[in-house]
């Protein structure tokens, strides 16, 4: 399913042709630097980078004998490039190449995931500032509590995306790391300018103390910080299938032409989209838990993580590039409904507004305990005996006392609510229309 809709620039960042090609760059500028140092003949550096090639099947091909990704690498580059290729991997154990590959196709990863994200942002943006100010019923606990505006609902959104943005920037410094170090990291056999230049080359930078990996903490804040994008967006789409709901009706998700709901009910618009953007983010989550599971390994390492990291990169790198689109179809598409916000709005009536009666006879000197029992005992009049909240209030001797009709139908008055919509918006987008 992912792949009808997702675009390919993420699978192609964890295809095992991006992989063996940055393997391939790591391992010409390990012998670069090599042949600075006088190690390597510069000759032979410059045939190797002539003739290298990646040929993904012979690699998989050697593999099947040899059991070993990195050797069968080796292997097929250096049938490519003759007896030159033997300066190749010189005092580098395998790691040193996958690890920094990895901190490559993590760059890459978190690059376009930014850049589809800030895409994202910029559609509920839009959406938050076209309803800035259309009346929504705010919920609480799934009951109608206060009333607020769709706009805000949505600005809400971008907030927690623009954090997600800021997350995903942390992460990219975090995971730019590679590592040139040997065996145990001890650089037995590699002099440190190695390292530096390779990591350089690569756009990364040292890992200051290394064992035979890049420590794992670093591949665990990559896939915390997929997991809270996918959260995030699971958050979005989990309020989208309530609008949806038929009973709720304020929102809806594209229904494109041709599609269909169900295979039974002609009559059914299911929210597909954000079903499954809410069971993906499940997945991202359970890989940031593995991901923790990887940083503590044997010594100075075992490959009890390596397993898991071959599924996991593609897989959560793919599936969150996928929720991004997808949300990004779901936001530009999605179809509001300010008419059945409004009549949402008006089953309760003008009851939504008891917080403020509440608020009015405090400032008239009430204790706060007796204030309330008096404007619940109205709210409960108003709801029992189907009468607006106002007449509740006008025909309850205790808040008469103490409130005029006038002081009433201004409490009541929904445009009192959204006074400070504008210093949210501007706290929140800037200077905004």
């Amino acid at each position: 399913m992912i792949s009808r809709y997702s675009k390919p620039e993420m699978s192609a960042i964890w295809s095992d042709e991006n992989r063996f090609q940055k393997m391939l760059e790591i391992e010409i500028f390990a012998a670069e630097a090599m042949s600075k140092l006088g190690i390597v003949p510069k000759k032979a550096v410059e045939t190797v980078k002539k003739k290298a090639k990646i040929n993904v099947k012979r690699i998989n091909e050697i593999e099947l004998t040899v059991k070993h990704d990195v050797i069968a690498f080796l292997t097929a580059v250096v049938e490519t490039t003759g007896p030159d290729g033997r300066y190749l991997h010189l005092g580098m154990t395998s790691s040193d190449v996958l690890d920094t590959a990895t901190g490559v196709q993590m760059r890459q990863s978190i690059q376009l995931l930014i850049s589809e994200t800030k895409k994202l942002a910029l559609l509920i943006s839009g959406l938050a500032k076209k309803y800035k100010m259309t009346p929504v019923m705010g919920r609480t606990h799934g009951v109608h509590a206060e009333p607020m505006t769709f706009g805000l609902k949505a600005a809400n959104w971008y907030s927690e995306i623009i954090r997600n943005i800021e997350r995903l920037e942390t992460a990219l410094d975090e995971v730019s790391y590679g590592k040139i170090s040997g065996a145990v990291g001890t650089m037995a056999h590699l002099d440190p300018s190695v390292e530096k230049y390779v990591c350089q080359k690569m756009g990364l930078k040292p890992e200051p103390v290394s064992t035979q990996i890049v420590p794992r903490d670093r591949h665990s804040v990559y896939f915390s910080t997929l997991a809270h994008l996918g959260a995030a967006l699971e958050r979005i789409a989990v309020e989208i299938r309530h609008l949806q709901r038929t009973e709720v009706a304020e929102a809806e998700e594209p229904f494109t032409k041709g599609q269909k709901g169900s295979s039974a009910m002609p009559h059914k618009r299911n929210p597909i989209i954000s079903e499954n953007i809410c069971g993906l983010a499940r997945l991202l989550r359970g890989y940031a838990a593995t991901a923790m599971e990887n940083i503590a390994l044997w010594h100075e390492r075992d490959i009890s993580h390596s397993s898991t990291e071959r599924i996991m990169f593609p897989d959560a790198s793919i599936i969150t590039h996928y929720m991004l689109v997808r949300m990004q179809t779901l936001i530009s598409g999605l179809n509001v409904y300010p008419q059945n916000m409004q009549a949402n709005l008006d089953k309760t009536k003008d009851i939504i507004f008891s917080g403020t009666i509440l608020l009015f006879l405090v400032d008239k000197g009430l204790s706060r305990e007796k204030a309330y029992a008096m404007v619940q005992s109205a709210a409960f009049d108003a709801r029992d005996n189907k009468i607006s909240f106002e007449e509740a209030c006008l025909r309850n001797p205790e808040i008469k006392k103490h409130l005029t009709a006038a002081e009433i139908k201004r409490a009541c008055d929904i445009k009192s609510q959204f006074k400070n919509i504008d210093y949210i918006f501007k706290r929140t987008f800037g200077k905004t229309k």
